[in-house]
């Protein structure tokens, strides 16, 4: 759930997309109104929808995988996991956002987190991958 470096949000009426620049990874969070499925196809960072409640974008996904964890210590999580992420500008160059996770399979309670992120003008993501020295004989290149 926890994603270390930068992001960026492309927001449109139908479509919310967060893009990671760690492991280049994105979501797509659908703000059609739909519901969530009753039962998506398990997936890495799962199904998301979203609404906005008054000034916070709130972001409700199920249908993870169990095969990642939470944050970089390893808290782990099943297929069951439900997620409530909340969405919130403090002010013109910072945001907070507060994530819910419930997991009754691996949690006896419901527990939230909160974490808050910077404006970063005028930049780019750029792309970034792990190769952990196994594929440098792949790599094209000096």
């Amino acid at each position: 759930m926890a994603h270390a470096g930068p992001i960026k949000i492309v927001q449109s009426p139908r479509l919310t997309l967060l893009l990671y620049e760690q492991f280049t990874n994105f979501r797509q969070i659908f703000t059609d109104g739909r519901a969530l499925p009753a039962d998506a196809n398990p997936a890495w960072f799962g199904y998301s929808v979203g609404k906005w409640e008054g000034d916070t974008f709130v972001a409700e996904t199920r249908g993870f995988n169990d095969q990642s964890w939470l944050d970089d210590t390893g808290h782990p999580h099943s297929e069951a996991l439900h997620t409530v992420e909340r969405f919130r500008r403090r002010d013109v160059g910072r945001m907070d956002v507060e994530v819910t996770i419930d997991d009754p399979k691996l949690y006896t309670r419901p527990w939230s987190a909160t974490f808050q992120f910077e404006l970063i003008p005028d930049s780019d993501l750029i792309e970034k991958f792990c190769d952990n020295e196994k594929d440098h004989v792949h790599m094209v290149g000096k």
